[in-house]
């Protein structure tokens, strides 16, 4: 089982480049970022995890331009998204960002994806909230498209192209692992249908492991080979017994999340969880 680090990447938190450098220094697989293009003032969808919502949530840095930058100071970190909010972005011009990402970086992109929580938030990108499960499907198969043939096409409800050219296309082929953020049955299905890898919370470990079984059951019904469906869990506990429960019960990859602070509270952090990669 792999070990990442995740952090909210905020304009006042460890600048991007140095943790990067920091996180492949200690060993760690890889660095994940968030995405919220904005925050409505309106707060009209209550924050999902109960409360006020942080601030971190309004200070993202764009993710693709920030994993750039992680990317260009290393050579082995492999570099996420965790998650790009996909019913925000135009499909044409988001294919060629993550196909220009993992060109740029030699293949190290790993583009965690999901449907969003806020409501209003899509609602300015022209996406309706009961609408984004579709949104969200479709363009994920028209970005496909994009990544693996030289004249791509793509006509559905929400995504309507005649044949396009685009280049560069993506260094892992067939393209970049597509990860699905959410959890129950419905994202389950929807990870086999058109994804390459799960990517739930790690809130509940019982969810995450029956989660796991259901996902094979799903994939081999599906004719898929229920192994080469990843599961990344995001947020995983920094305790070892923890990790090796996940490790036992077949999870790819453990995020751990670390604070959106500055580098004295960040850097000693990583020292602290690098004990927990041997």
């Amino acid at each position: 089982m792999d070990i990442g680090v995740c952090i909210f990447n905020t304009d006042y938190a460890i600048r991007i480049e140095e943790l990067a450098r920091a996180v492949e220094q200690r060993g760690f697989e890889s660095l994940w970022v968030p995405e919220h293009t904005h925050i409505p003032t309106s707060r009209r969808t209550p924050f999902p995890g109960g409360g006020e919502l942080p601030r971190d949530y309004s200070h993202t840095l764009d993710p693709f331009i920030a994993l750039t930058a992680a990317a260009a100071v290393t050579t082995k970190l492999k570099v996420g998204t965790g998650i790009c909010l996909v019913i925000e972005r135009d499909p044409i011009i988001m294919a060629k960002e993550v196909a220009s990402l993992d060109f740029t970086s030699h293949g190290r992109f790993l583009f965690g994806i999901g449907r969003g929580w806020n409501a209003e938030e899509m609602e300015n990108h022209g996406t309706a909230f009961k609408t984004r499960s579709r949104v969200l499907r479709e363009r994920v198969l028209a970005m496909k498209e994009i990544w693996t043939k030289d004249e791509a096409q793509f006509h559905g409800d929400f995504v309507d192209f005649d044949p396009i050219w685009s280049w560069p296309k993506p260094v892992q082929k067939p393209h970049p692992p597509v990860l699905l953020g959410g959890e129950g049955p419905l994202t389950l299905q929807r990870v086999v249908d058109f994804c390459e890898g799960w990517f739930p919370r790690a809130r509940n470990e019982k969810l995450v492991f029956d989660g796991i079984k259901d996902l094979h059951d799903r994939a081999a019904r599906a004719g898929r080979d229920p192994k080469s469906v990843s599961v990344s869990v995001f947020g995983a506990p920094p305790e070892a017994a923890k990790l090796a429960r996940y490790r036992e019960g077949g999870v790819t990859r453990a995020i751990l999340r670390l604070p959106a602070e500055g580098r004295d509270t960040v850097l000693p952090l990583l020292d602290q969880w690098a004990k927990l990669l041997g």
